[in-house]
């Protein structure tokens, strides 16, 4: 867990989207009298001269302009005013400079081409809205562009697709810097699913289906109840009263990932609580989540996670645990 997260830099200029500036405000500026630890510090920074011109009527007024920057160690930059206009110079020397000392950037929707404009992104994997992406892989052809996920994580930068997107990154970035508990905890106070399932392909205009995808949503409740035990395809597709390839197709439409890669996901998000929480061996998580192997379960961890069973416990472990209050399931 971080001890000093530092300052967050939320970047305001003419026409910005007050959605995405609000997504930002909301998530690292909102006191939280839930944490007894040191918050984000947020700091406006405003890209033209003050008071900011909101699309929608609204003005900002900030003391701090680009060469403030320097003393930010994580940069957020909300959907760009217009996509087709080169970023004021001097915002685009400060970002490489933050880059070059080590600051980190999330960018919300078009804010990518903030990014890209500043040269950050060569050679890296990057995400904007789905309207977008083919504008972005045009224009930059050093990127290579993912038009299906929610948000790309690069280390040092993070780029998310469109504005709601944005919630799932900045969710994220709380993920890694204070663990998955601390990152649920804000996702509750937001009325918002600590993870989504599947990319944005999901949301991309398509025909309608013929059956509501709402019969969906039982079943993926259903699992998430018994993640320790061996679930296949056909034991989701018969509790959909479905054949397994009717319900690939149908789950597909409405998660925008195959059943296979929503239950890995599933399970690695209950064994991130349970390592946080303390009270479970490594072998009891690996049983609550549905492994059959302590090798698996390891190799699938760290894929999924990027670090060790022991490294994630050491960073984001309690050391004053109390009890998880679950109850072991047999595998079946």
């Amino acid at each position: 867990m971080l001890k000093h997260p530092g300052v967050v830099a939320i970047l305001a200029y003419d026409g910005l989207c007050a959605f995405e500036f609000g997504i930002a405000m909301e998530i690292f500026a909102l006191y939280r009298p839930e944490f007894d630890f040191p918050w984000y510090q947020h700091r406006i920074v405003s890209v033209d001269p003050s008071p900011i011109q909101v699309s929608e009527g609204i003005q900002i007024v900030s003391q701090y302009g680009p060469a403030s920057l320097c003393e930010a160690q994580t940069i957020i930059i909300p959907g760009w005013r217009n996509r087709d206009e080169t970023p004021p110079q001097a915002l685009l020397d400060a970002l490489c400079e933050a880059s070059h000392r080590g600051a980190r950037f999330l960018s919300i929707c078009s804010g990518v081409f903030v990014l890209a404009a500043a040269g950050l992104l060569n050679g890296k994997r990057a995400t904007t809205h789905w309207r977008y992406t083919n504008e972005l892989a045009a224009r930059y052809a050093d990127i290579t562009v993912d038009p299906n996920v929610l948000y790309v994580d690069n280390g040092q930068i993070i780029t998310s697709a469109g504005s709601a997107a944005g919630i799932d990154a900045c969710l994220h970035l709380i993920s890694r810097d204070y663990g998955a508990h601390v990152a649920n905890v804000v996702a509750r106070r937001l009325v918002m699913a600590p993870q989504r399932s599947g990319g944005q392909i999901q949301f991309i205009p398509s025909p309608v289906a013929q059956k509501p995808r709402d019969e969906i949503a039982p079943v993926l409740e259903w699992a998430l109840q018994n993640l320790g035990s061996a679930l296949s395809v056909k034991q989701l597709a018969d509790r959909a009263l479905m054949s397994e390839r009717t319900f690939l197709r149908r789950f597909r439409e409405a998660m925008g990932t195959t059943p296979k890669a929503w239950l890995l996901q599933a399970r690695m998000n209950l064994a991130r609580e349970l390592l946080e929480s303390n009270q479970l061996l490594n072998e009891e998580v690996m049983a609550y989540c549905g492994f059959a192997s302590m090798e698996s379960f390891r190799a699938a961890f760290r894929k999924s996670v990027g670090i060790s069973l022991s490294s994630y416990r050491k960073m984001f472990g309690s050391k004053t645990p109390e009890s998880a209050g679950i109850q072991a399931a047999p595998l079946l």
